[in-house]
């Protein structure tokens, strides 16, 4: 299982789908095709342009596409490109994308529909024509690092209730793929490993570092510890806290605390010229949940923060309560959790300021970053786990 998603099962049995050309590749090692191709954040939706224009569209785009609203400007959360099977060329360049679903009900006769029939055996064709749902899941099926998902039911209808139900499992799969290869290609280049290992050494924790972050600033007592990171560039920089409390109590863990330490922590340390500081934008809804974060209870917060100071260090009217707006903002994506082994509890927050960009991809980042986090204890064991590996190999 990734630490990104786990994989989803389909509703019909494998065996009732009819082989298909050439060998289904389920893992990289010892696979020598190319990779997908493509951009991040986009799927591929092969789908009759007359269902993608009606109520197949719709739900297609409402469970795959749907809006991220804790960003400044709503964006999709995968970009869909519709696509006509309408010939072997168009057939051959699908092959190659990174993320690919075909969608057609039976009950059609479109080239979609067609194409999704011959791949199912006369049991499965027979099973949905009677009411089942098929979706199903095809890991690199003639890529590498490639996500396929088929679906399909009798008829429209029945198509669109598939993925009412099952459209939020696909989109998630979607993102742990997406997120597997966007943290390939953050740490090809030269990782700040020795910096890794001092983070362990100093603080019993580690997160991966991109070779162009720097570490801002870090501290440790007896009760508390801190670590900033930043990654500075001409129009863009990405910060990264990660604060931890000793002997800490889990019902500490409140989506309350969570705002309040952050608050506080971006007060002290995520600071702006002259009196201004980053702030939890509270204007616009937090989107919090219960999660597991790397097998451990945690809250995912996500949002919108804004410079701000307070009013009277600038000595300006208070526009929001005590405070003034500076007029920057981006989004945010927290995740703070306790863990049992050390009795911490841990918070690893990530804000990005990027005017004029697109943010769900640095946000992504900033997600990837934040599950590359690893104990000492951790380390020891996947150090263990690898050498056992090893043994056993030789």
């Amino acid at each position: 299982m990734s630490r990104f998603g786990s994989r989803l099962v389909p509703v019909l049995p494998l065996a009732l789908w009819a082989v298909l050309t050439g060998a289904v590749v389920t893992g990289c090692e010892g696979d020598y095709r190319p990779r997908a191709t493509g951009e991040e954040g986009a799927v591929t939706v092969v789908v009759d342009s007359t269902n993608w224009k009606g109520p197949l569209g719709k739900a297609i785009r409402s469970s795959l596409g749907p809006y991220v609203e804790t960003l400044p400007t709503a964006e999709r959360y995968f970009t869909l490109k519709q696509v006509d099977l309408d010939s072997e060329r168009t057939f051959e360049s699908v092959k190659d994308r990174k993320n690919v679903v075909f969608v057609a009900p039976l009950s059609d006769s479109t080239n979609e529909a067609n194409f999704l029939r011959r791949r199912l055996s006369p049991e499965a064709r027979q099973a949905v024509m009677d009411g089942q749902q098929a979706v199903v899941e095809k890991p690199n099926l003639w890529r590498r690092s490639q996500r396929v998902y088929f679906v399909t039911a009798a008829t429209t209808e029945d198509l669109v209730r598939a993925l009412e139900d099952r459209g939020g499992e696909m989109r998630q799969s979607f993102k742990a793929v997406t997120l597997e290869r966007m943290e390939q290609e953050m740490f090809e280049k030269a990782r700040q490993t020795n910096l890794e290992d001092s983070l362990l050494q100093t603080h019993g924790f580690a997160v991966n570092v991109q070779h162009d972050f720097v570490l801002a600033d870090q501290n440790r007592t007896d009760s508390t510890g801190f670590v900033y990171l930043r990654r500075v560039l001409t129009d863009t920089w990405r910060n990264v806290m990660i604060y931890y409390e000793e002997n800490a109590r889990p019902a500490r863990l409140t989506p309350g605390w969570v705002t309040r330490t952050r608050d506080s922590l971006s007060q002290i340390y995520q600071r702006g010229n002259v009196a201004g500081f980053l702030r939890t934008d509270y204007r616009r809804p937090l989107q919090a949940q219960e999660i597991s974060f790397l097998d451990r209870y945690a809250f995912e917060t996500r949002g919108l923060w804004h410079m701000v100071a307070r009013a009277d260090s600038v000595d300006a009217q208070p526009s929001l309560g005590d405070y003034v707006e500076l007029g920057m903002g981006g989004p945010f994506v927290n995740y703070s959790f306790y863990d049992q082994a050390s009795g911490r509890l841990y918070m690893i927050d990530g804000s990005v300021f990027a005017p004029g960009y697109d943010k769900l991809d640095f946000i992504r980042h900033m997600e990837i970053i934040a599950r590359t986090f690893r104990t000492r204890q951790d380390a020891r064991a996947s150090d263990d786990a690898v050498a056992t590996a090893q043994t056993d190999v030789g």
